[in-house]
């Protein structure tokens, strides 16, 4: 293990080094809370403080960044409204907060919600140029708006500031996202290292290394981390989601659909419900295939309802089933527009070869796999895309690209890919 409080600046340098100074993306890093003091008690203790002075502006802003903890670890979207309704109201007691305009970025970026959040950072970079946690939130929206270059260097400064587990973290996506597996690697356990005995940080620390062992089909190291999660924080959604994927590379279908169930038990995300469907799918129980699929449209009205933007999720979903294809790729076009991230490219990609539009897929496939991501279902649309083509010795060459980083990367599309490779 790397020691976080050694490694300090030097080790921050090493891993910014090189290729990342072209292009980056990170992912959004968690809130964090005092590791010996549960969510809920902050937000009673909020809550009571904002009973007693409704215009106690430091009591609202840390019941409004308590909610949206509380909404990363239940999951229920109504957090997000009461985060909103909590620092909406500290701003027009106090118009330049920091803590509320930058808690207003955050949650923007929880809904999905990119521009607005890239407005709020910079409103409050304005307020404090020297404060860390504002370069996150840019970078975070640069990034999903497909604006790389600029991304990178709001999480440089970050990183400048504050070498901690979030910018640990978001150096780990960026080395993932530019195929520097070994470097990503590296960084997310400096995250792992200077996250030990914080709960729920410590692991979503570990999430992010199983996501990454899996993906480049390493899935005994996925499980391990899976595993480490749930020790670090018991019950954990995001560990019981990684360890699914993990036992599904493993061939071990039913400790899978028994992991993904606990993940849909605890918070019922739609990307938890849809792998839990097709792991149904998969072992041909159709029935409760339907049931889970169905669950999805009700939990992304509720997200909806709550200022959750889902048009992406909600693309991709549809179209890997079939479901209204025209309406669908209309749905990826504006998704796109509005995250014109590799992401938002790939799903319009994979949209258009889908409706047989396979000529403009192929652009926006490229546009996806432009910073080198070792990612095996991008991989594995650019070869759908270039079989509807013709090219079949192109698409035999993704196929096979797809298989060699990870044979299970989908228990809907590997075999798929198995059957055309060469």
């Amino acid at each position: 293990m790397f020691g976080a409080a050694a490694a300090g600046l030097t080790a921050v340098a090493l891993l910014l080094g090189g290729a990342l100074r072209d292009s980056s993306i990170a992912s959004p890093a968690p809130l964090r809370m005092a590791a010996t003091t549960s969510t809920a008690d902050v937000v009673s203790r909020a809550q009571s403080a904002v009973r007693m002075n409704p215009d106690d502006v430091a009591a609202l802003d840390k019941l409004g960044l308590a909610y949206q903890q509380s909404a990363r670890e239940t999951g229920d979207p109504t957090y997000y409204t009461k985060s909103g309704e909590a620092l909406r109201r500290a701003l027009r007691l106090a118009p330049r907060d920091l803590i509320a305009t930058s808690g207003l970025g955050s949650l923007a970026l929880s809904r999905h919600r990119f521009r607005e959040a890239l407005a709020l950072g910079r409103r409050a970079h304005a307020i404090s140029p020297t404060t860390a946690r504002n370069y996150g939130v840019i970078g975070d929206a640069l990034v999903e708006l497909g604006r790389y270059r600029e991304g990178f260097r709001a999480f440089d400064a970050m990183a400048s500031m504050k070498p901690d587990v979030s910018s640990y973290a978001r150096i780990g996506h960026a080395r993932y996202l530019l195929g520097d597996v070994p470097g990503a690697v590296e960084a997310l356990k400096l995250a792992v290292d200077a996250a030990a005995g914080q709960g729920e940080t410590e692991a979503w620390t570990h999430v992010q290394l199983s996501k990454i062992y899996f993906s480049v089909g390493r899935p005994s190291h996925a499980a391990a981390e899976a595993r480490s999660a749930l020790r670090a924080f018991p019950d954990y959604a995001l560990g019981y989601d990684a360890l699914a994927w993990a036992q599904f590379a493993q061939g071990r279908l039913q400790q899978a659909i028994r992991s993904e169930q606990a993940a849909v038990n605890r918070i019922p995300l739609p990307q938890y419900v849809a792998m839990l469907g097709d792991l149904y799918q998969v072992t041909g129980n159709e029935k409760e295939a339907r049931k889970q699929y169905a669950l999805i449209r009700v939990i992304e009205r509720l997200l909806v309802a709550n200022g959750v933007k889902t048009d992406l999720e909600t693309a991709l979903f549809d179209v890997d089933h079939g479901i209204r294809l025209p309406a669908s790729l209309a749905l990826a076009r504006a998704a796109q527009r509005e995250r014109p991230s590799i992401d938002g490219d790939d799903v319009l990609a994979w949209a258009l070869e889908r409706n047989g539009l396979c000529g403009e897929a192929q652009r926006y496939s490229r546009r996806a796999l432009r910073l080198g991501t070792l990612d095996a279902l991008k991989m594995f649309h650019r070869g759908m895309i270039e079989r509807c083509l013709g090219n079949r010795a192109d698409a035999s060459h993704w196929f096979a690209r797809a298989l060699r980083l990870n044979p299970q990367f989908s228990p809907l599309w590997a075999p798929v890919a198995r059957r055309y490779a060469p």
